[in-house]
């Protein structure tokens, strides 16, 4: 057997085995959940007044779907027009795309605290929103910006110089090529990002904390405060009275982040045979 097709096995073994050590790793962290979580579930955790004694999760659901919906209006928006800026009408040597490249790489890079203590400090004090879900939906855009807008970027790379040179060889102009042919081409790269962003909303508590609150109530408002399933896990094993309710919201917690990767996933397949 010569050295290199030693060293082929060598890295196929590698590969495989960390590929598996990984797919373990994950199967035993939701396991664990399950078993601690599933067994407690209850129907008063499903209430939607929340007391001492049921410590129902529902507002908590209802506050994560509302502070993910808000955040996503801000951030993808804001995030691909961005990436577009920089791929579809920027020299991709200049300087200022440098610098925006540079900005979002250390952005994505700051520990969620610091944004957490950032909006404490701009949104909760400065602009005097309070704890409230304004201030924890304007800080995790912020936070989750250079993921959106990485991602579209690259997605956009991605796209074949082809598709923009036949669209400008039939005469047509630059924001039609844009929005007609290289967007079009890119939502699946995009959705990724979307999905990363996602997850980072759903899983986020420390930013959240400073911004948005603890209180465990259905925000009627946007200057209302706004406890997360995060959040609301996080308080629960904290107070060290309910830990099977923190495991059971940790259930939830995966269950939902489940159902809305499924769902991109779904959106990204219909676009691709579109």
């Amino acid at each position: 057997m010569t050295t290199k097709r030693l060293g082929d096995k060598i890295l196929l073994i590698l590969t495989w085995g960390f590929a598996i050590l990984t797919f373990a790793i994950l199967l035993i962290i939701i396991g664990y959940i399950l078993i601690g979580g599933v067994p407690h579930l209850r129907p008063s955790l499903f209430s939607f007044n929340y007391t001492s004694y049921n410590v129902s999760m529902m507002p908590s659901i209802i506050s994560t779907l509302i502070m993910v919906f808000l955040t996503l209006i801000i951030a993808v928006p804001l995030g691909i027009f961005t990436a577009v800026f920089l791929v579809e009408y920027m020299n991709s040597g200049s300087r200022i795309v440098k610098l925006v490249r540079q900005a979002s790489e250390m952005l994505a890079g700051i520990p969620s605290i610091v944004y957490g203590l950032f909006g404490l400090l701009l949104f909760v004090q400065l602009f005097g929103f309070g704890l409230s879900l304004i201030a924890g939906v304007l800080t995790l855009s912020i936070m989750v910006l250079p993921v959106v807008m990485r991602t579209a970027e690259e997605a956009l790379k991605s796209v074949p110089g082809g598709y923009r040179e036949g669209a400008y060889a039939l005469g047509a102009g630059k924001l039609r090529v844009v929005f007609k042919i290289v967007l079009p081409s890119a939502i699946p790269g995009i959705l990724a990002g979307v999905i990363l962003a996602t997850g980072r909303i759903i899983g986020e508590s420390a930013a959240l904390i400073f911004t948005a609150g603890t209180i465990p109530q259905i925000p009627g408002s946007l200057t209302d405060s706004a406890r997360t399933l995060s959040v609301h896990m996080w308080v629960l094993s904290n107070e060290g009275h309910n830990i099977n309710e923190a495991y059971s919201t940790g259930v939830i917690l995966l269950l939902i982040v489940l159902i809305m990767n499924t769902l991109s996933a779904v959106v990204a397949k219909i676009v691709i045979k579109k």
